[in-house]
C-alpha cells in the first residue's frame, strides 16, 4: 500500500508589476488549477507587492533588508515554483530579474513551471529567455506549461476561459510535471545535498 506524499510547497510567482496589469486575472485561474490538486500547497508571491529596487548592494539599506526578509524565506521554504509572467518588449519584467538576481541557492535544485501571456506570442519568448537564467541558477524548468496569446480576448469578464480546453491541459501537464520533479529532487536531496 502506497503512502501519501506530503504536498510540496508550491510558490506562484506573480512578475508583473504593472501598473493596471492583467496579471491577478490570469493568478486566480492558476490558483484555481492548483486548488483542484492535492499534491501542492500554495503560497502566492506578488512582486507588486514587493519594494526591492533595482540597484543591487552587498550592504542593502533598513527597506531592502526588510523586503529581502519577507520574501527569501518564502523561496528558501518553496518545493517547486510556477512563475506567470507577461511579455514586456519581447522578454521578461525587471521585477522578475531583480528578485532571481537577489537570489541564489533558494532557486537550486527545485522545479520551475512557467505560465505567460501577452500579445502574438503569449509570452513564449520571455519564458525562453528565462530557462537560460534559470539554467544559471541550478534550477530544473520542466518541458510544459501555459501561454496565452492576446490574453485580454480568452477571459470573460468574471475570469473564466471562454476556451479553456488547451490551457486546462496545459496546467495539468505542468503541474504533473512539477509534482513529478519535485517528489524527485526532494527524495534525493534528502539522501545527498545537492552540490552546485
Amino acid at each position: 500500500m502506497n503512502t501519501p506524499l506530503k504536498p510540496l510547497n508550491l510558490v506562484l510567482i506573480v512578475a508583473s508589476d504593472r501598473e493596471g496589469r492583467f496579471a491577478p486575472v490570469v493568478a486566480d485561474w492558476v490558483r484555481a488549477r492548483v486548488a483542484e490538486r492535492t499534491d501542492f500547497d500554495l503560497t502566492v508571491l506578488d512582486l507588486a507587492d514587493l519594494t526591492l529596487p533595482t540597484s543591487l548592494s552587498y550592504d542593502p539599506d533598513p527597506a531592502v533588508r526588510a523586503a529581502l526578509a519577507d520574501v527569501t524565506p518564502v523561496l528558501e521554504a518553496a518545493e517547486a515554483f510556477v512563475v506567470l509572467t507577461p511579455e514586456y518588449n519581447h522578454s521578461f519584467p525587471a521585477s522578475l530579474k531583480n528578485l532571481i538576481d537577489r537570489h541564489y541557492t533558494e532557486w537550486r535544485a527545485k522545479p520551475l513551471g512557467f505560465v505567460s501571456y501577452g500579445g502574438l506570442s503569449g509570452g513564449i519568448r520571455a519564458v525562453e529567455q528565462l530557462r537560460q537564467v534559470y539554467a544559471e541558477t541550478h534550477t530544473v524548468t520542466v518541458r510544459d506549461g501555459v501561454a496565452f496569446p492576446y490574453v485580454h480576448g480568452l477571459f470573460e469578464e468574471d475570469g473564466t476561459l471562454k476556451d479553456p480546453t488547451g490551457p486546462e491541459e496545459g496546467a495539468k501537464s505542468m503541474l504533473d510535471q512539477l509534482a513529478w520533479w519535485g517528489h524527485a529532487l526532494r527524495d534525493a536531496k534528502a539522501v545527498r545535498p545537492y552540490a552546485a
